[in-house]
């Protein structure tokens, strides 16, 4: 008896440190980490003929520094994450002229997202429960 009193007593034990020393995931270096291309904007995915001039993307640097391009222009601007809250402001923009509504219409989502949910293989950025875009990791 006094062995199986041991025994149970090492096994909480055991438990308790494993338990402890699971990391959990820092979602700064999921972002990080990655180049992300958008995957789906407003729950469809995308349309190429809006976006002529490519895949609109978003790169998280370090120093809260957001580089991206919209489908025609690059920009570069920042970014404040504080648990899945997050600001994105998009900045200095180029100024190619492109046709289609793809550019404005990724512009003005990004100023609507407040949170996000990220993982390995995908970001969704969220205005509450209402997902606003998707995107992946940008393949090279």
């Amino acid at each position: 008896m006094r062995v199986l009193k041991t025994l149970s007593a090492a096994l909480i034990l055991l438990l308790f440190v494993s338990c402890g020393s699971s990391k959990s995931i820092n979602p700064l270096n999921l972002l990080t980490g990655n180049s992300w291309a958008l995957s789906s904007i407003m729950g469809h995915g995308l349309d190429m003929n809006q976006f002529v001039g490519g895949i609109p993307s978003l790169s998280f640097l370090d120093g809260g520094k957001l580089a991206g391009f919209s489908g025609c222009n690059n920009f570069s601007g920042n970014f404040l994450l504080e648990g899945t809250g997050i600001q994105l402001d998009p900045g200095a923009m180029t100024k190619k002229m492109c046709p289609g509504s793809g550019e404005q219409d990724f512009i003005s989502t990004l100023s609507k997202v407040g949170e996000l949910k990220v993982g390995k293989d995908k970001l969704i950025l969220l205005d509450g429960t209402t997902e606003l875009m998707s995107f992946v990791p940008k393949k090279n």
